[in-house]
């Protein structure tokens, strides 16, 4: 599947409602989170060249770093710290237009300027997020939010 990946042309929307496809295929049979995480870290990043995009586990009382594709990432966080913790502490997807304006932003790259975090969920617990970080300002919006979502969902059905 992953040699048959294919970028989609168009708006945001259109190239999610492909990628999803994609990855529902992808995912069908495969019942390893992390091998799960992994494919999705590398088809959301490649369909939409993020800075970093990738997970974060839930391992005791923090997060600890998953699946990615960019630099080098901070290898822990603590609940309800950064933007990752607070997604995980308040059990809602962040939407960071600015991440200088964060209070508590973790910088693991001075280069990141605007981030996603979509709290993943298997059955009624989070056990991971979905981090992605842009080197551009205010990069992600209710389209990201609504699609990543959607895709999240398929790590744990």
């Amino acid at each position: 599947m992953a040699e048959n990946l294919i970028i989609a042309k168009g708006d945001k929307a259109e190239k999610y409602a492909l990628l999803y496809k994609q990855i529902v295929a992808l995912v069908e049979g495969e019942n390893d989170a992390i091998a799960n995480m992994a494919n999705i870290a590398a088809m959301i990043h490649q369909t939409f060249g993020f800075w970093w995009t990738g997970f974060y586990r839930v391992i005791g009382k923090e997060l600890v770093l998953g699946p990615f594709q960019g630099p080098l990432a901070c290898s822990r966080i603590a609940y309800g710290r950064g933007v990752c913790g607070t997604a995980w502490k308040e059990q809602t997807t962040q939407i960071v237009p600015d991440v200088e304006l964060f209070p508590g932003h973790i910088a693991c790259s001075s280069l990141s300027r605007s981030e996603i975090v979509v709290p993943v969920w298997d059955k009624q617990e989070i056990v991971a997020v979905l981090d992605i970080d842009s080197e551009h300002l205010a990069t992600f919006d209710t389209t990201d939010q609504k699609w990543l979502e959607q895709i999240v969902v398929l790590l744990y059905k």
